[in-house]
């Protein structure tokens, strides 16, 4: 088991740690616009300029990242030869500087090799720090990385040790310019990753511990921290999605995850936005399990409720997520009409772990539950 890299660092303002890294050159990925327009790219380059350190910032990483941006990136690499990448954003940021160092280490790999194959144990001299504006993806602790691959209209997740920041820096004061509805999709998908972390059948006594203590401190902080914005609850989101991660790169996730990496893939809707959406419905279906049943009560207690399940779309409701995939946006004509693809899709990755097996038929269901809104299974 491995819970992360050389540090883990979380407190407001923690951004000047870089003060104490010693690499001297830094390619710095992140999106297109938000850490420019909240000032913390200028704080960055301030930290970096006054520690006579030199740096290439690379803007150009979309919601999901894709193949082709990565490949943009590892060029810039290249020319600019960085001692240390630092990953700056959401976790479309963190995942893409992941695989960029992989590819420009190891120039014989190329996507189609590393998708069908990738050393767990591949080697890393580059230094990766992550450094997280979202509280939801967990990228920052995890040797998985997502990349869509937009031919196909497929995410997948990519795995190796190699993938594990050296760094993770949790600066909750990043956080405070999150939209609203950012702060409830990413927080869901941290939910999302302990539920479906917990429920798991490789679930173990030190995971199961982060993921009971991230659930219990979600269902707690992330409501005010949607409401209320305080930078007391957002820095506990923070470390709370950081726990769910440390705790599911280890042992894994379910069917939840494998349906929004199909419909995020094809629909290019955000990850925890569909993670949200879909959670109530997976639970409920795989609940037909007795361990999942049994653990589901033992979170119901937890958080002092009296069902789980309802507890989770109790929630949703008080974060306006949407009850069905037909009420987030995706018209029934594009739905049905891409449906195969998606159908298939859904049941790779993470769907393989879940509790429950899943059939091509059952997953038909579950699917068409999740759009509609209504149980179908």
């Amino acid at each position: 088991m491995r819970l992360h890299g050389i540090e883990y660092v979380s407190y407001p303002g923690s951004l000047e740690y870089i003060k104490e890294l010693k690499y001297k050159k830094y390619f710095i990925v992140t999106g297109k616009s938000s850490m420019f327009k909240n000032g913390t790219i200028p704080r960055l380059e301030k930290i970096l300029e006054e520690n006579n350190c030199q740096y290439s910032v690379f803007s150009s990483i979309g919601a999901n990242p894709t193949a082709s941006e990565v490949v943009a990136g590892v060029n810039k690499m290249k020319a600019f030869k960085p001692d240390a990448v630092i990953g700056l954003g959401g976790g479309s940021a963190i995942d893409a500087s992941k695989v960029m160092i992989l590819l420009y280490e190891h120039p014989e790999l190329n996507f189609e090799i590393i998708r069908k194959s990738l050393d767990i144990n591949i080697s890393r001299d580059i230094g990766l720090i992550a450094i997280p504006s979202t509280s939801g993806t967990g990228s920052e602790m995890t040797k998985t990385s997502v990349i869509t691959y937009g031919e196909e209209n497929i995410k997948i997740g990519l795995k190796t040790y190699n993938f594990i920041p050296d760094y993770a820096i949790l600066d909750g004061e990043l956080t405070l310019s999150m939209p609203k509805e950012v702060v409830a999709q990413t927080g869901m998908d941290a939910m999302t990753h302990a539920v479906e972390c917990y429920t798991n059948k490789n679930l173990d006594d030190f995971s199961e511990v982060l993921c009971r203590g991230a659930i219990e401190g979600l269902f707690e902080y992330l409501p005010i921290s949607y409401e209320k914005g305080d930078i007391t609850s957002r820095q506990k989101v923070h470390n709370y999605q950081s726990m769910a991660a440390m705790a599911f790169h280890n042992i894994g996730l379910g069917m939840d995850h494998g349906i929004s990496h199909s419909i995020g893939g094809m629909f290019d809707y955000g990850h925890g936005l569909i993670n949200a959406i879909g959670l109530p419905y997976v639970l409920s279906y795989n609940s037909r399990d007795s361990l999942v049943k049994e653990r589901l009560d033992k979170l119901a207690k937890a958080i002092g409720q009296d069902n789980f399940i309802e507890s989770i779309k109790n929630l949703n409701d008080r974060l306006n997520i949407p009850k069905s995939f037909k009420e987030m946006g995706i018209s029934e004509e594009a739905f049905l009409s891409r449906y195969d693809v998606v159908l298939d899709n859904a049941l790779l990755g993470s769907t393989r772990a879940n509790p429950v097996k899943m059939t091509k038929e059952e997953m038909d269901k579950v699917l068409k539950s999740i759009y509609y809104g209504k149980i179908l299974f």
